[in-house]
């Protein structure tokens, strides 16, 4: 983005996040928005893909955005939550902790469930203006096998996880966001294990030097948007953190009707 369009995109942000625009509300018509900011017909739509790509937007219909939040599904009620009765440590250690947990749905005995606590963890899809994606192709051992993935870590005790997101991706390819954005935070596998999960999207990034966790760094390549598909189908997308980050980008794209990511 050059420095006028830059500019668009941190008004239309600001706006946004003021709440000028409730959730629900759809955005003036393109026609009005490049009257109001002073801004090609071309370069709006980059700045409205962007803000759609990080989940400020969502599209309906043609050329229509809408801030998100207003859903026609409602909470159930009546729904009631499981007590937990007690736990206990089973194991424990600097990576992982195994409990036991007396547990109790309603209107059932109570029994005991494995729960597994991992640590917090941050993963950011840092996309250049090519539509590319910066991706590490690596080595794990516990799947013994290759794949691509997207570069994260652990959040340390205290640590701010866009800080997290933002160091991990210097530390493993080298190279800086300008900027990220933070787009869920989900549970890889809920049933039974513990394990936050923050997904980042930055947008643009600087070479800084060379990657310094050689443990973690592998091949590193900016992968066109349009192999992610393949790649999946391929079974090369690896960990959960990837998959998610790059869900969202693609589904985000589809409704945007942008060309680069099909």
């Amino acid at each position: 983005m050059g420095p006028k369009t830059t500019k668009v995109y941190e008004t239309l942000r600001e706006r946004l996040t003021a709440g000028e625009y409730a959730p629900g509300d759809k955005l003036p018509s393109e026609r009005k928005l490049v009257e109001e900011l002073n801004i090609g017909r071309t370069a709006l739509r980059q700045v409205l893909a962007r803000l759609v790509t990080e989940g400020a937007l969502e599209v309906r219909g043609r050329s229509s955005y809408r801030v998100p939040g207003a859903v026609s599904t409602g909470r159930p009620s009546g729904v009631k939550p499981w007590c937990i009765h007690g736990k206990r440590d089973l194991y424990d250690n600097q990576w992982v902790k195994l409990q036991l947990w007396d547990v109790q749905p309603p209107g059932m005995k109570s029994f005991e469930h494995h729960v597994v606590k991992l640590h917090h963890v941050a993963v950011t899809a840092v996309l250049d203006d090519q539509d590319r994606v910066l991706m590490m192709w690596r080595y794990r051992f516990v799947p013994q096998q290759f794949g691509w993935e997207l570069p994260g870590g652990i959040v340390d005790s205290g640590e701010d996880p866009a800080d997290t997101a933002l160091r991990e991706v210097v530390e493993e390819t080298g190279w800086r966001p300008k900027g990220l954005e933070h787009v869920v935070t989900y549970q890889p596998m809920v049933g039974m294990v513990d394990s936050p999960h923050d997904i980042f999207i930055g947008h643009g990034a600087e070479r800084v030097g060379e990657p310094s966790d050689l443990e973690e760094a592998g091949h590193i390549e900016w992968v066109p948007l349009s192999d992610i598909p393949g790649l999946m189908a391929r079974g090369e997308l690896m960990g959960s953190g990837t998959l998610v980050a790059l869900l969202h980008i693609l589904a985000s794209r589809r409704a945007q009707g942008v060309t680069g990511a099909r």
